[in-house]
């Protein structure tokens, strides 16, 4: 229901804030405004886009809890997208994502009302064992094959 509401609502609110700032300052100026406002939100998202993803690899890199960084880069991707939408309410609420301070608020608004059940991390190629798999624990060495015993008690041949 919240998103069909919103559905309706935005535009409503974009085409009345389009009539009044348009019968202030007059057409040509309004759609300069719209045009400057996504170029100018562009480079910005590019900027917080980049540092977004390097805290993300940062993350995973010391295996520590990307989601704050997920969340951090999901709210610079619905702001692009909310900046590249023709409107001066659009154009407002994906300024105000593209604010460290207003995601990190916006973040621990989500934190407090998602219950997260379990998190775990993996070193490359590890995998996860299961209580039930069968764990063989072993020593070994390298043998080089030139080395290899010949001996035919050994069970050992030279290919």
């Amino acid at each position: 229901m919240w998103i069909l509401m919103a559905f309706i609502a935005v535009p409503l609110i974009e085409i009345a804030l389009f009539i009044q700032v348009g019968g202030v300052i007059g057409l040509w100026p309004t759609l300069l405004i719209v045009v400057l406002t996504a170029f100018i939100g562009t480079s910005l998202l590019r900027k917080q886009g980049s540092q977004a993803l390097n805290n993300l690899r940062r993350s995973f890199g010391e295996l520590q809890d990307p989601t704050e960084h997920l969340a951090h880069g999901a709210m610079i991707l619905f702001s692009g997208a909310l900046l590249l939408t023709p409107g001066f309410f659009t154009d407002a609420v994906g300024f105000l994502l593209l604010v460290p301070a207003v995601r990190s608020k916006v973040f621990h608004y989500m934190r407090s009302r998602v219950k997260v059940q379990s998190f775990s991390a993996h070193s490359h190629g590890e995998q996860p064992h299961k209580a039930t798999d069968d764990i063989i624990e072993a020593e070994y060495h390298e043998v080089d094959s030139n080395k290899r015993p010949t001996h035919p008690s050994s069970g050992w041949t030279k290919h």
